[in-house]
């Protein structure tokens, strides 16, 4: 069982940074895929970034590539989101979760999920 508490999201403006923290329960978090999702409003929920539990593949949505980087710390339970560059379509609510499977970009292979944090960009 794996409890999931996102933080760090707020108000900034385009070309901004911020970054969003997932703070894990559990004694098994290291052994799990992580992963970022986001969901705009009226919008299906899309994968934004995930990495393997040693942190040695990390794999990025298209749509962030080159400006999001994902980093874990599993001594402290806790996987990162760094955005930067941030666009007014980056507004989101955006959600950390873990899965079982390595390399999987498939919401449906997320057993646990946070409650998610907003995320707002002005122009």
């Amino acid at each position: 069982q794996v409890q999931l508490v996102e933080s760090g999201g707020g108000l900034v403006q385009a070309g901004g940074s911020l970054r969003l923290s997932c703070a894990a329960s559990g004694r098994t978090f290291g052994s799990y895929t992580m992963g970022w999702f986001r969901q705009a409003p009226g919008k299906e929920r899309e994968y934004v970034s995930r990495i393997t539990w040693n942190g040695a593949s990390k794999h990025y949505a298209d749509s962030v590539k080159g400006r999001f980087t994902i980093s874990r710390d599993n001594a402290k339970n806790t996987v990162y989101l760094q955005m930067n560059s941030l666009k007014p379509e980056d507004t989101a609510v955006y959600f950390c979760a873990a899965s079982r499977s390595a390399y999987t970009s498939d919401r449906l292979d997320y057993g646990y999920w946070g409650q998610g944090t907003q995320v707002t960009v002005s122009s």
